[in-house]
């Protein structure tokens, strides 16, 4: 009996070890990679959390912030490992304007900007000396002055491209007034303005659909890939084969169909299914 019993206590021993070896080797081999968003509507990330922790081990971190610049500067100094927030031209800007290294690795959706109102219907309703809310960061700046000019209010230099400014403005027959903010406050500012230059996602965490409720949108075509959202790492790391994974689980169906019902069919994935 004695022998039997010492028998038992044995195996259990050697089956526990083997559990907590593979408990650790588990641990182990988890990998955490942080993201930064911008905006509070995420659910394709949630998704992946969910589906890369479960196919691949990997858990991932969705960072939040509230200015699209943040999560560029958060990338250079490593507190994230990758953003999915910004368009290539806006990200592009900050990098040759701070020397980062901020590297495109995949797109995932275009955004488009809106003109938005309290007070109007139509953008043919914006009257003389109208006030006008846009956001203050250049490539968000140059992109609502130039959707302005699409809606043909204004006209710009074009020798400025991408990223016009203000002073840029050669034509101005309806005499707006502009008043410049961080690209997140656009939005709440439409009670006391007469038209607000809103992003989409802004736009969305406002409550506000675009496809409905902006009373212009901006028109997709070739010349929209500047706007296009990006997943970035950092130029060092751009070959990281965990991150090009992400990338692959992002681009699929079911994150566009994700993408397309929280949005109301306003973002739209730019990657090949």
């Amino acid at each position: 009996m004695r022998n039997k019993l010492l028998f038992v206590l044995i195996v259990l021993c050697i089956l526990l070890a083997g559990c907590t070896h593979n408990d650790t080797n588990n641990t182990k081999q988890l990998k955490k990679i942080r993201v930064g968003v911008v905006g509070e509507k995420n659910e394709q990330w949630e998704y992946l959390k969910k589906d890369l922790l479960e196919k691949e081990n990997l858990e991932l971190e969705i960072v939040k912030f509230t200015d699209y610049r943040a999560p560029i500067v958060a990338l250079e100094d490593k507190s994230i490992d990758m953003h999915a927030a910004l368009t290539e031209v806006y990200m592009e800007t900050i990098n040759k304007e701070a020397g980062f290294s901020n590297t495109v690795i995949g797109y995932t959706t275009l955004n488009p900007m809106g003109v938005y109102s309290k007070k109007l219907t139509a953008i043919e309703e914006v009257a003389e000396g109208s006030v006008v809310a846009i956001p203050n960061e250049p490539s968000n700046e140059g992109r609502a002055l130039l959707l302005l000019q699409e809606a043909n209010l204004i006209h710009l230099d074009s020798s400025k491209g991408l990223v016009p400014t203000i002073i840029n403005i050669t034509e101005n027959k309806r005499n707006l007034k502009f008043i410049s903010m961080d690209s997140n406050q656009t939005a709440v500012t439409m009670d006391d303005t007469d038209i607000a230059l809103v992003n989409n996602n802004v736009a969305s965490d406002a409550g506000l659909v675009p496809t409905k409720d902006a009373i212009y949108l901006e028109k997709i075509s070739e010349q929209s890939k500047p706007y296009y959202n990006v997943i970035a790492v950092r130029k060092s790391e751009e070959e990281n084969t965990t991150y090009k994974k992400i990338v692959k689980y992002y681009q699929s169906e079911e994150v566009a169909e994700i993408i397309n019902q929280m949005s109301n069919g306003s973002s739209i994935p730019v990657w090949e299914n």
